[in-house]
């Protein structure tokens, strides 16, 4: 059957209607004609796989990456990066309508950036295949399936990373653990490329001989994790550089550990900030709440525009990496930290932080609904919502606008993840 292709879901497949019944087909676009074969079925839904584009969308391009379709981790490499722009734009607007009723007085150009090679974080698969065909697979698991796709490159890592998968999968198949390591996390800095390595039985004498080589001869700085992130330990070399990333238009340095979260996107992330600030527009003597602060990266901005803020964050280790950050960028005397479970949040403990002129709220994918109840129309006369789930940003944008009194200035969408369904965005509230 020839179906047409109404629009994108969240995830980056297309939808059309068959009979009343919605059908998600993966591959295809808006405004083609394709056939396509169902894998699922539901009494309201069905799942399918294109099978053959007979109309097709002008926005469609050649896949980069060869193991596009099998691979995982892109949905969008087949639709043309402004496209793909364009497409999160139009999830962000939906969503803003269709679950939280509101709109944006004014829509934000949206930021993009590069679109290969963007990746400083990622965290891939290993798996043993010794039994079926003497080699150790690295990579991103398989569309709907725990199985490690057997990789050559990867497009969205730098160049130099991903020059390392198969040499990665022959290093570990040396290793004497190779059935017990099932995980590496890539993390990039401005000076240092470490590889933190899931380990579940101890290293060898030739196993360290091994991974000292590899580290020396491909300039990698190896750490370890035996169990959960506080086992986390830098193995070879010891005198590399530590981790950081740089925001430049503020003269800021982060430092951060590997399994520390920051951003995969650095470029974006910078371009984010920016807008975030310019949203804000902090002040000499203004006092502002960044809530779900992390390590500080738009409390520090803040602070060097001259405002005294304080950032709140459930993590005590990511609250103690603020800390060090302020003192390390000469900033401790205007940024103060404090650890609170803000999914918990009432009035009282809101109460409690004081009286905030401005506020920066980036919560994870669950929202801040808590926190926005717990505002009960004493919130500050300026908020700034960064999120990276259009869908908690809306049910939350709801709460701001209906029950709390705000008005929705702007919303706009950063491209953190170009060539994947992911939508990060930013909305500006405000009191008259």
């Amino acid at each position: 059957m020839i179906v047409s292709i109404e629009s994108l879901d969240h995830e980056g497949r297309g939808i059309t209607h068959v009979d009343g019944k919605v059908i998600f087909i993966e591959g295809a676009l808006p405004g083609e004609e394709v056939t396509y074969t169902v894998y699922k079925k539901k009494s309201s839904y069905e799942m399918a796989t294109m099978k053959e584009v007979t109309r097709a969308s002008f926005m469609r391009v050649t896949p980069k990456c060869p193991h596009f379709g099998i691979c995982g981790g892109c949905s969008l490499q087949h639709l043309e990066e402004s496209g793909q722009v364009a497409v999160k734009q139009r999830v962000l607007e939906d969503d803003l309508w269709h679950i939280g009723k509101v709109r944006a007085q004014s829509i934000l150009q949206a930021i993009h950036g590069e679109a290969w090679g963007y990746r400083q974080r990622a965290r891939i698969s290993v798996k043993d295949m010794s039994k079926k065909k003497d080699k150790v697979l690295v990579g991103f698991h398989e569309k709907r399936s725990s199985f490690v796709v057997d990789m050559h490159r990867c497009e969205v890592l730098p160049p130099h990373i991903s020059a390392l998968i198969e040499p990665l999968g022959q290093l570990i198949g040396q290793l004497s653990i190779r059935a017990r390591l099932p995980q590496i996390e890539i993390a990039l800095g401005q000076d240092v490329n470490v590889l933190v390595l899931r380990i579940m039985d101890p290293l060898t004498p030739d196993d360290e001989g091994l991974l000292k080589a590899f580290a020396d001869q491909h300039k990698v700085q190896f750490w370890t994790q035996t169990k959960g992130p506080d086992t986390v330990r830098p193995f070879y070399p010891l005198d590399a550089p530590p981790l950081n990333y740089t925001l430049p238009e503020f003269g800021i340095t982060m430092p951060f550990q590997p399994t520390e979260f920051t951003q995969v996107n650095p470029v974006i992330n910078r371009l984010l900030v920016r807008r975030a600030l310019a949203l804000l527009d902090p002040q000499p003597g203004e006092r502002i709440a960044d809530l779900f602060c992390g390590l500080g990266n738009f409390t520090l901005p803040i602070a060097r525009r001259g405002a005294t803020v304080v950032g709140v964050e459930g993590s005590a280790a990511l609250v103690a990496r603020a800390v060090s950050n302020a003192e390390y960028n000469g900033l401790a005397h205007r940024a103060e930290f404090r650890q609170a479970d803000l999914f918990q949040a009432t009035p009282e403990s809101l109460a409690a932080l004081g009286h905030f002129d401005k506020m920066l709220i980036d919560p994870p994918r669950d929202g801040a609904a808590e926190l926005i109840r717990a505002l009960e129309g004493n919130g500050p006369k300026r908020i700034v919502y960064v999120s990276c789930n259009p869908s908690t940003l809306a049910r939350d944008a709801a709460l701001l606008v209906h029950a709390q009194g705000y008005i929705l200035k702007a919303a706009g969408v950063a491209n953190m993840f170009p060539h994947t369904a992911h939508v990060e965005s930013i909305a500006l509230f405000e009191k008259e």
